[in-house]
């Protein structure tokens, strides 16, 4: 999924979470947040009464031959290959975008704080000189990199203040630390939990089905809210049991979970996966220029709107099942809209849990998002806060024909309130993953779990990222090289996939006559056996006890991180 013309994917998130991940992915800079305040002829540093300044041609030839000259000597602990590398590396994104992106960034409730941040790190740069750079490296027609958009501030020397550098990167590298921590917290509870001997059985939901898979490609047309919304529909000749759907996550397509799909239809399960206009690859290459009307108060990245049509699309996807179910040939009888899982990943996790019952609920969301601190924003939180654009606060969008939910990577901070969670009761499987810095885990995945009323389970991915159960054939390769959302292998993260083949089947399954047969492999001997020593695997029903009390921790206004860590598990 690329952007030919305008911009690629990768580099439109990071461009469109540019705020969310100022500090943590210039820091990847190796202290890059210095380099980024160098001007076009050189930069001052200052700290205390001291001062230094630093030639920019210096700079230059550092990043061309990676030579550090006298004056940067002071400097050359920062001064590493990835910082090198960085300074030359091509952002694939017309600037002229950029600029519409950059608007739209600073027009959300965090966009004030952060340029307090800016201001307290470089006093003399303000968003003035960020756009008239931008638009001097789009009328230049050269290749957007940081040593070019340096190039082109409209300032002599700029001034960082290494004071509140040094304080903001101890901040941008406390989510950092605390993954780290948690990730051995959870390979401690994974060692202590027993092996089980599961009974051998015919059943194997982990490999390929033994039935043929079909795929039709459509398009619903939603004449009520002048919508289209493609949906591939897989199925075999064998189809019996619930109907699955599948919801993608912001920026994606229908076809992030294809192999998971194809799984679940190998298995004789029918799955319709939706794509959402509103929230999908195109509508980001849709963008509005600056002069082009944009409703819902300047809402240009994320529509506010999307947190009501997402739960709406999966609901007339389901009242279109129902018809096609009865009137069509080819799928008559495989379409049980009566028992539906719906599986979604990130935002689709939001769509998901909405449907289930979790009424949307933005009451609290303006004071969370006004006391957000823009150096520990995640991509998420500026998400989230999108939604308060919307004229309504309260919206109940469930759906009784979702009796199951497999989410993976959820959004979910305060969209649904303090207790709005605690209305989903149908059976929830919650994937988690410790280095996700997109929805990170503790208050976007571990909190909501600990709110659920029903049945539920929880699959941790230790040192897994967002996208890690993401199909590889349908992913962007250049997604694993945004400085602040790195991502696996495709070999590192095979395993987990193959994993979650098998638990969302059996998973599913539970709602059969066959539940027995399934049941056993939801238990974590499967788990650590798909588990390598590059990506562990968890598998509980509850929260490990270590980690219980942290996601509430997290929401204290005292709340400092690592403090609050058990020190056995440091």
């Amino acid at each position: 999924m690329t952007f030919l013309q305008r911009i690629s994917y990768p580099s439109r998130l990071l461009w469109s979470a540019i705020g969310a991940s100022l500090a943590s992915g210039l820091m990847v800079l190796g202290g890059g947040i210095g380099a980024a305040a160098v001007a076009a002829d050189s930069l001052t540093v200052r700290w205390g009464q001291l001062s230094q300044t630093v030639d920019f041609d210096e700079l230059d030839k550092f990043a061309q031959t990676g030579e550090v000259s006298p004056s940067l000597r002071l400097y050359r602990p920062l001064l590493t290959p990835a910082l090198q590398a960085s300074l030359q590396s091509e952002i694939t994104i017309d600037p002229v975008l950029g600029l519409v992106i950059l608007d739209e960034m600073l027009a959300t409730h965090g966009g004030t704080q952060l340029l307090d941040t800016l201001q307290a790190l470089v006093p003399n740069l303000d968003v003035i000189d960020i756009r008239a750079a931008l638009d001097q490296v789009a009328e230049s027609r050269q290749p957007l990199t940081l040593m070019s958009l340096l190039r082109q501030l409209p300032q002599d020397t700029l001034e960082l203040n290494l004071g509140a550098l040094l304080s903001l990167a101890s901040q941008a590298k406390l989510a950092q630390m605390e993954n780290a921590a948690l990730s051995r917290v959870l390979r401690k509870e994974l060692a202590q939990t027993p092996i089980r001997q599961v009974p051998a059985d015919l059943v194997d939901p982990f490999s390929t089905g033994p039935f043929p898979v079909e795929r039709w490609e459509l398009v619903l047309r939603d004449r009520s809210r002048e919508r289209n919304i493609p949906v591939d529909i897989y199925w075999s000749e064998q189809t019996r049991g619930p109907l699955v759907l599948i919801s993608h996550g912001f920026g994606a397509d229908r076809r992030f979970f294809a192999y998971l799909a194809k799984h679940l239809a190998s298995h004789g399960l029918t799955v319709v996966s939706v794509e959402h206009p509103g929230s999908n690859v195109s509508s980001l290459v849709s963008l509005p220029s600056e002069t082009e009307e944009v409703t819902i108060n300047g809402s240009r990245i994320l529509p506010a709107t999307e947190f009501l049509d997402r739960p709406r699309d999966i609901t007339y996807v389901l009242d279109r099942m129902e018809k096609l179910n009865v009137y069509s040939y080819s799928l008559r009888d495989r379409l049980n809209t009566e028992q539906v899982t719906l599986i979604g990943h990130s935002l689709g996790g939001y769509t998901g849990l909405a449907l289930a019952g979790a009424p949307l609920d933005l009451r609290q969301l303006d004071q969370t998002c006004q006391q957000l601190n823009p150096v520990q924003l995640s991509p998420s939180d500026w998400l989230q806060c999108a939604a308060l654009d919307l004229p309504v606060k309260y919206a109940n969008l469930k759906d009784n024909r979702i009796t199951q939910l497999i989410v993976t990577n959820p959004l979910t901070g305060q969209l649904f309130g303090e207790t709005g969670l605690s209305r989903v009761t149908v059976p929830t499987l919650i994937l988690a993953s410790t280095h996700d810095n997109v929805t990170p885990i503790a208050p976007q995945q571990l909190e909501p779990f600990t709110q659920l009323a029903g049945p539920k389970y929880l699959i941790t991915a230790i040192g897994g990222s967002h996208l890690s159960v993401g199909d590889p054939d349908n992913l962007n390769a250049d997604l694993r090289y945004i400085p602040f959302m790195p991502e696996l292998p495709d070999a590192t993260s095979s395993q987990l996939r193959i994993f979650l083949q098998g638990t969302s089947l059996s998973f599913i399954m539970q709602q059969t006559p066959s539940a027995d047969t399934y049941a056993g492999f939801l238990n974590p001997s499967y788990a650590q056996a798909f588990s390598t020593s590059d990506l562990p695997l968890g598998f509980n029903l509850t929260l490990p006890d270590s980690l219980t009390t942290w996601p509430r921790l997290q929401k204290q206004p005292s709340y400092t991180g690592l403090a609050y860590w058990p020190m056995g598990h440091r």
